[in-house]
């Protein structure tokens, strides 16, 4: 038996259009997003899932608030989804951060598994918090399907753990705002059963930076 995990980012945050990194930040949902969570919340109603995380962070739990509504079920908040801590890039326009921290940041492109964000967290800590949460998953919903309102490091994060790649290939899977993607877990066969989908969301799709 499995879990089917349907993951989902955020939809936008007030940050994402101007490139912003967020971090454990706080913003909340631009005005484009509470669109996108809309359509987001009808478009996960086929999958009939019995329960619903989200991170504690506002644009994910807004996001989560959505769903809760259009699937009638309660939001349970779990620390293991929260986003990656980019400690002193957090607030910083992309921009600024390859001005100054260059090295860094062409580090945390080609080789995000090296970076230890300064007065932050570094991705083996995301690994061990996301792996953790699909065991949690496995074992209090096997044979179900979840909803997770995450972020982009965290959900990209959680399909190399669940999938047993290594931390290198943490870039390999696309994850727009407001995106679903669904990871069928055991430990066994793993499956990566949709990936990014944003189908929905029609003229209020906005690719993601590359950087975020």
């Amino acid at each position: 038996m499995a879990v089917r995990i349907i993951y989902v980012r955020h939809a936008e945050s007030l940050w994402n259009p101007i490139g912003k990194y967020q971090g454990r930040l706080d913003p909340e949902l631009s005005e484009r997003g509470h669109k996108q969570a809309q359509l987001l919340a009808k478009a996960l109603k086929k999958y009939n899932p019995t329960a619903l995380y989200s991170s504690p962070l506002k644009r994910t739990y807004m996001t989560a608030e959505y769903i809760s509504k259009e699937l009638g079920l309660p939001i349970n908040v779990d620390e293991d989804l929260i986003e990656i801590d980019h400690g002193d890039w957090s607030g910083m326009l992309v921009e600024k951060v390859k001005e100054e921290y260059p090295e860094m940041f062409r580090q945390w492109l080609y080789e995000p598994q090296n970076v230890n964000f300064p007065n932050g967290e570094d991705l083996h800590k995301v690994y061990e918090r996301v792996k953790r949460f699909q065991e949690k998953a496995l074992e209090k919903h096997n044979g179900e399907t979840i909803v997770a309102v995450s972020h982009t490091v965290p959900i990209r994060a959680s399909f190399v753990a669940g999938l047993n790649l290594p931390l290198d290939k943490f870039w390999s899977f696309g994850c727009d705002n407001a995106s679903y993607s669904i990871l069928d877990y055991d430990t066994v066969r793993p499956i990566l059963y949709k990936l990014n989908n944003t189908y929905f969301l029609g003229e209020l799709f906005v690719p993601a930076l590359d950087a975020l």
